[in-house]
């Protein structure tokens, strides 16, 4: 029966972090040193539990995932519990997804009270709930209509379709859409392809035309694209000529290692998509909603935009995603873009709850005294350790890069501090993440750079 089936032996959650960090696209050499990571004492416990039954799991459950080899039973503020009651300070946050952190009661209420009332019904009708939530994300920029959808993925494709669609309308039969190298854009085939990486689309072919690539912040290179789209060339039976429709750009590259654009860089995007008539759209799935110091990433670039995605943060871990434009570019109509789940009651009440929140608790104020407070502790233990070699990122999306001659990777780190009671993640081979809720408190903040150094140090005394 299954109370009696056996289970596989129990792994320590430092020892197995390698299958999951397979989920961060970090490659089998990283995974393999992530094992010479060093245990010390598990975090304070609280009532045990048995371990779960991940066996039982795996056998239901398609293996698109490789989990760390714990469950989580409970969480409260940026705190986790696992069902053996071991506690974690989430500096992770589903993530950069948990905006107010863990079993909030304000969002809580707002989901719990809309499920009691009305939680879907379909973009059949009018939804208020959706109405009031495209207003507010409106007041936040320069951009005049909403699409709801479930994810940044889903909001990643309308954008491409919605650059598509005006190219086609401005008679480009072959439209390109210029993204990033070292960019991230989602796992459909059209948001994959979109992402400048090559790692993520092996196997996946053939992938859709009309993507082109260019180093990120390299401001001659994307000149050059940008021309060589709109030189004339003949192609095989009178086939039309590629044309620039769009340039899709991450403010701050997440999986690219948390590498903030450019101003400049921005400010030339802007000025060739301006004289192409093509749309400068932004990708802020990551850095949106207050993550970056500001409400948007772009916003730090002075940059204007046409077209805006956003997801992650929105619902504060119930799925939402958005794709915001302009009136001039709102070209989607009845019959060439939908959604059934999108931007139903369930989600815009959550949604609009972690708006509500951001301004009536100050959470701006917070991601910039937590971001200057990390940036200057991690700062000291880089001058104290030597195996820092630079600290980087916005607002509370920060980036430790390791020194080359460290003696360990992102992964050895992610592991070492797992063990003490810190959850993070790798973004690349010598680049930590630290993407906590946004409701992190100053003492929290420094416990996490405590713990940091502690396991730092101990990586180092291995060499």
């Amino acid at each position: 029966s299954p109370s009696t089936r056996s289970r596989s032996p129990r792994k320590s959650p430092a020892a197995m972090l390698s299958l999951a960090l397979l989920l961060c696209g970090v490659d089998g050499a990283i995974l393999r040193a992530a094992a010479v990571a060093p245990r010390a004492a598990p975090p304070q416990c609280v009532a045990v539990a048995a371990p779960y039954d991940t066996e039982a799991f795996d056998k239901v459950v398609m293996k698109t995932y490789n989990r760390f080899p714990m469950a989580i039973a409970s969480g409260k503020g940026c705190e986790l519990v696992d069902l053996e009651g071991k506690r974690y300070l989430d500096f992770a946050a589903g993530i950069a997804t948990c905006t107010l952190g863990h079993a909030n009661e304000k969002l809580a209420e707002a989901v719990s009270s809309q499920m009691r009332n009305v939680n879907h019904v379909s973009n059949l009708y009018y939804i208020p709930q959706q109405g009031e939530l495209a207003k507010r994300l409106t007041d936040t920029c320069n951009l005049d209509k909403v699409f709801f959808c479930n994810s940044g993925a889903e909001a990643n494709e309308g954008a491409i379709k919605l650059a598509r669609k005006r190219a086609h309308l401005n008679g480009i039969e072959r439209p390109v859409i210029i993204t990033a190298k070292s960019s991230f854009h989602g796992r459909t085939i059209a948001t994959l392809t979109a992402t400048g990486q090559a790692k993520y689309q092996a196997g996946f072919g053939p992938l859709p035309e009309g993507f082109e690539y260019v180093t990120y912040n390299d401001v001659s290179e994307l000149r050059a694209m940008v021309a060589a789209l709109a030189r004339p060339k003949l192609w095989p039976f009178g086939r039309p000529a590629p044309r620039l429709a769009g340039i899709l750009l991450e403010p701050l590259q997440g999986e690219g290692g948390i590498r903030p654009g450019e101003e400049e860089f921005f400010k030339v995007a802007r000025e060739l998509c301006d004289q192409h008539n093509a749309l400068l759209m932004v990708d802020e799935v990551q850095t949106g909603v207050c993550r970056s110091g500001k409400f948007w990433g772009h916003q730090k670039l002075n940059v204007d935009v046409d077209v805006l995605t956003t997801a992650k943060a929105l619902g504060g871990g119930v799925p939402i995603g958005a794709m915001l434009c302009k009136d001039s570019c709102n070209v989607l109509q009845p019959g060439t873009h939908a959604s059934t789940f999108g931007g139903n009651p369930l989600a815009c009440a959550a949604a609009n709850a972690v708006l509500q929140a951001i301004d009536d608790e100050k959470i701006l104020d917070n991601v910039n005294a937590r971001s200057a407070q990390l940036k200057t502790k991690l700062a000291g233990v880089a001058s104290r350790l030597g195996c820092v070699k630079e600290v980087r990122g916005w607002g509370l999306i920060l980036g430790i890069e390791l020194t080359d001659d460290s003696g360990f990777t992102a992964a050895n780190l992610c592991a070492a501090a797992m063990s003490k009671g810190l959850l993070t993640v790798p973004a690349g081979e010598r680049v930590l993440r630290l993407v906590p809720p946004l409701v992190v408190s100053e003492a929290e903040a420094d416990k996490a750079v405590d713990m940091l150094e502690q396991a730092m140090a101990e990586l180092m005394a291995k060499k």
